[in-house]
This record gives C-alpha cells, sequence and structure tokens, in this order.
C-alpha cells in the first residue's frame, strides 16, 4: 500500500537531510508505528505519505514515495484526498468549519458524496469517537482531546484507505486514548484500513503495531517487527525497560504478557519497600547543607498559591466549582482528569488571563490578573497546550533575547535553559519550522527565563520523547529547589509518576481526590503507570524505583 524507494528529503536552507536513502514498505491492512527522538523525521515522513511534503512543505525530494499505486511527487494532497485521510500534531489548525458536526461532513462535501450517505457515515463516527455529546458544539469551546477526536473522525468520514495520524492520542485522557486506539483497530482489522502513526507515548500503542519504522535522528530508518526493533530502540516505553532490567526474553509487549512472566520479580520485591523515588525529590528531603540558599526556601511549608472558592462559567456550563487549591514551595503538582473536567480553565484562571466567576486567586499576597504581562512572568506563568501561541519573532535566538529582556534576566539566560532542554537546536531556525517538542521547550525556556514562583503547564509533555521528558523533569526539579511551585495539567501518568509529589484529580469542574502521588497513581486503574500495573500488589510506580531497590546501578 506505502513503499518508499531511496527517499532523501531535505527542507530548504536545512544543513542536513531529514531523512536519508529511506527504504520501507507498509502493506495493506497493517498498523504502522513510526518510532524515533523528538527532531527526527517522525512528522516527516508522515507528511511525505500524502504529498504534503514537499508539494506544501517546499524542500527537495529524492527517490519515489508510492500510495494506493500513486507516485506522490506528481500527485499533491488533493489528489491523495479519497486514498489517505490525515490528522497532524494540531488539529485546531486544520479545522475549517465552527461546528463539530458540520466539521465531520466538510471532507465528504468536496468529494462531492451524496447527502443520505453523508448522513449515515457521520452517524458512524459519531458512534464509533463517542461524539454524541459535543455534536452540536463550537469547535473552540471543545477542549484539546475533544478537537483532537474530532479531527480523527473527520478524516474517518471519507472512508480513506489509509489513515496517517501524528501524535493522536497526545491529547487524550487515557480512557479517551483507549477508545481512540480500539476504533483505529477496528478500521485496521476489520475494513483493512492501513494506519500509520506516530507516538512518543509508546506505552499506549506498541502492543498494537503490527510493524515499527524506527527512525535514528541520522536520516536513517528501520522497519520491522515490533519486538525485534524495540530490543534496542533508544526510546522505549517503561514495559520494555522494566523487560530489560529483569532479563525477560523475549519481550513482553503487552500488559499481560508481562504480568504472566512477572512472578519472579514480584517476590523479589514483595519484601522491600520503594525508597522515595529520585525522580521526584522534594525540597524537604535534600540535606539543608546541600541547598544553596535560594534553595533553603523551598524547604518552608510555605505556600506559593493560594486559591479560594474558585469559579469559572461559559454562560450555562460551569467549568470550574468552588475550588480551595494550594500549591506549595518546592513540589509539584499534577492536576488530572478526564478531557473537558476543567483542568485548562482551571489553569487560565489561576494564571490570570482566563476568566473568573467568582473566588480569589493569590500568588504571595498578589493577584495575578491585575499584574501587566511583563511583571506577571517574574511571578506566576503558564505554558499553554498550544506553545506557539506566545511565538512571534523570526528567529529562535531573537525570541531569547527578547525574552532576556522582558524578564530583566542577564543575556543568554533564556538560551541556557533551551539549551538544557533541547540541546543543540538552531539558533537561527524560525520557530514554526521547529517540531511540536522543540516549541514546546523554547516557550518553557522563555517562561522560566524570570524565575517566576509558580510554573503553570498544561500537557507539557506533547510531542516530547522519553529523553526529552526527563530533561523537561530535570529542569522543573530544580526550579522547585529554588523555592518555587509548579502545577502541571497531563493525561501522562508516566511522566506524573516520575515527576510529581502531588496528585491532584478534577471531575466536571471538582476536585475529587487530592494526596501524594503514590497513593492516587497506585489506588487507580485508570492513572496508574506500567511498572505498577504489571507489578501489583506490590507498589512501585517506575522503573528506576525498581532498579533501586534491586540495587542495580543504572
Amino acid at each position: 500500500m506505502i513503499s518508499f524507494d531511496q527517499v532523501t528529503f531535505q527542507y530548504q536552507d536545512a544543513a542536513e537531510a531529514v531523512l536519508q536513502d529511506v527504504s520501507l514498505a507498509i502493506p495493506e491492512g497493517e498498523l504502522c508505528l513510526v518510532v524515533g527522538e523528538t527532531g527526527s523525521g517522525k512528522s516527516t515522513l508522515l507528511q511525505l505519505i500524502n504529498g504534503l511534503a514537499p508539494h506544501l512543505t517546499g524542500g527537495r525530494l529524492a527517490g519515489n514515495v508510492t500510495v494506493g499505486g500513486l507516485d506522490t511527487r506528481t500527485h499533491p494532497p488533493r489528489d491523495l484526498a479519497e486514498i489517505v485521510g490525515f490528522v497532524g500534531q494540531d488539529p485546531i489548525s486544520g479545522f475549517v468549519t465552527d461546528r463539530v458536526d458540520d466539521e465531520l461532513a466538510y471532507s465528504m462535501e468536496q468529494l462531492g458524496i451524496a447527502a443520505p450517505v453523508m448522513r449515515q457515515r457521520v452517524e458512524e463516527v459519531i458512534d464509533l469517537l463517542a461524539l454524541a455529546r459535543i455534536r452540536h458544539r463550537p469547535l473552540s469551546t471543545l477542549s484539546a482531546g475533544e478537537q483532537q477526536r474530532v479531527a480523527i473522525g473527520a478524516a474517518l468520514t471519507a472512508q480513506p484507505r489509509v489513515l496517517v495520524l501524528d501524535e493522536p492520542t497526545s491529547a487524550l485522557d487515557p480512557s479517551a486514548a483507549e477508545e481512540v486506539l480500539a476504533a483505529l483497530l477496528r478500521l485496521v482489522h476489520d475494513v483493512g484500513v492501513t494506519v500509520v502513526l506516530a507516538e512518543h507515548r509508546l506505552e499506549r500503542v506498541i502492543q498494537y503495531a503490527d510493524s515499527v519504522v524506527l527512525l535514528g535522528g541520522d536520516g536513517s530508518a528501520r522497519s520491522g517487527p515490533p519486538g525485534e526493533l524495540m530490543a534496542t530502540s533508544p526510546v522505549a516505553p517503561p514495559i520494555i525497560e522494566l523487560g530489560r532490567l529483569a532479563g525477560w526474553e523475549p519481550l513482553p509487549l503487552s500488559l499481560r504478557d508481562a504480568r504472566r512472566v512477572a512472578g519472579p520479580l514480584r517476590d523479589r520485591l514483595a519484601e522491600r519497600v520503594p525508597v522515595r523515588p529520585r525522580e521526584a525529590p522534594q525540597a524537604d528531603a535534600v540535606p539543608a547543607a546541600a541547598l544553596p540558599a535560594a534553595a533553603l526556601r523551598a524547604a518552608l511549608p510555605a505556600a506559593a498559591l493560594h486559591a479560594v472558592d474558585l469559579n469559572v462559567r461559559y454562560g450555562r456550563v460551569t467549568a470550574v466549582n468552588g475550588i480551595d487549591l494550594t500549591l506549595k514551595r518546592g513540589e509539584v503538582t499534577a492536576l488530572m482528569g478526564r478531557n473537558g473536567s476543567g483542568k485548562s480553565s482551571l489553569l487560565w484562571a489561576l494564571q490570570g488571563s482566563g476568566p473568573r466567576s467568582g473566588g480569589f486567586v493569590r500568588v504571595g499576597d498578589i493577584d495575578p490578573s491585575t499584574l501587566p504581562p511583563d511583571e506577571a512572568i517574574r511571578h506566576i506563568v503558564l505554558v499553554p497546550q498550544r506553545p506557539s501561541d506566545l511565538l512571534y519573532l523570526e528567529t529562535v535566538a531573537a525570541e531569547c533575547r527578547e525574552s532576556d529582556r522582558v524578564a530583566l534576566a542577564p543575556p543568554g539566560t533564556t538560551s541556557a535553559i533551551l539549551e538544557r532542554l533541547s540541546p543543540g537546536l538552531e539558533s537561527t531556525a524560525h520557530p514554526r519550522d521547529l517540531s511540536e517538542g522543540q516549541r514546546l521547550a523554547l516557550v518553557l525556556a522563555v517562561q522560566l527565563a524570570g524565575a517566576p514562583a509558580v510554573v503553570l503547564l498544561d500537557e507539557p509533555t506533547r510531542g516530547l520523547d522519553y529523553g526529552a521528558k526527563m530533561r523537561l523533569r530535570s529542569v522543573l526539579t530544580e526550579h522547585i529547589l529554588g523555592g518555587a511551585s509548579v502545577l502541571l495539567s497531563s493525561h501522562d501518568v508516566e511522566f506524573v509518576a516520575r515527576t510529581a509529589n502531588r496528585v491532584v484529580v478534577l471531575s466536571e469542574g471538582d476536585i475529587i481526590t487530592d494526596g501524594p502521588a503514590r497513593d492516587v497513581l497506585t489506588a487507580s486503574a485508570t492513572f496508574a503507570p506500567q511498572v505498577s500495573r504489571i507489578l501489583r500488589p506490590v507498589h512501585f510506580l517506575t522503573v528506576d524505583a525498581v532498579r533501586d531497590a534491586l540495587g542495580v546501578t543504572p
């Protein structure tokens, strides 16, 4: 169905090709998972399948990409629209209508499909992706996860033979992600659709893949069975890391297979109590003598932020319902809950830019909504789900210089943080040419340059591979040890397990759970990380915690 024959692709003005002499084949009716580190070329490979590259992106293509017998070099995206459905990393940028049901029908209208057929397909997709509750709502009022499901539905209504998805579960809560993946599997198994997807949260999808394409970051690509490639892949989910640590052969790809071989490991760990994980350190756990003077403030039981009886309403809809929340200095708090539970509304209300229908917020003794932007960034900052909204200059270097100026930080402060988050990023690159993960790193560096007391992050791991997530964790840990507080909204349970001290769970605008991360995550069937699910009833959250308990050196 899809063939790459000695494909090399290089963007205009780029020093090196992003893909170099790549040859691979993806048969009809397979689910192919594209794996690689942030910036390794996953999105480019996907865009080559429907002709977005080079017809819209520009750049030089050598070799041949054929899809359903059509050469994408001579057939632009409009010629491939009946064969290939495409959902990018930023679904909202691809919407062309204002309402959910209109968006689901739009692609069929362009293909000239009869009205009765259109209505039937829309109903089928609404049922498949559980969109009935939001079918008549404006797209602008949906959560990011709801928007992502609508974008997938809009691609499905055209009934393409090939479905290409870039980070399809990145904005979805665990339950919604499972529903979407189940729908994709039905398309593969029952209809014979070929699905090609790139995903950083491999723990969600690896067990469903028929094949894997592993990008090396140097332009190379290897394809083959998932188990074979995961054995040596530099990016791997916790189940693979745990299998490597335990010496399981062959490596299990599903939780069921892992639990079947995990008995001896559970027995070894049964009498060992998990130590406080090094991946989620608290300031009060660090000896005072080891901390600089600024970090000593983090050890004090003081609050960085207070919110009392906070309400957010949009017309008749209550998004945040009388929430009381205190964020402690020196602590990372994770905000979790299903899509549409009010997490983003809460973050914007706390930051001061979003609406509040009642209650108050204080950072120290200041209401952040009363501060001008240039002053607010030294008290509280928010990195939104669409980080590109905060980027407006022509180069990475220009963004860094402007950030230093606005934050009153020494020259080079922002670029130094960026280098830690995304090493080797070209300073002359335009922000729009960066990958989603690289843009996130740039915005986070900009927001941290002023050393704010409170950092709010909305889905901060979208577009990040496992290595990039650990660099992010390291930077956040250093920031809280300086006396700050971090509140991150995330569906990434693995990142939360490795990073957060505390977990707050929202449902329909109310806090339903608030407690230590280990207690909340291990007690949850929805939010438990892979290691916890494999080793139950032994309570370990991460591979690093298992390694520490076994006394194994990384």
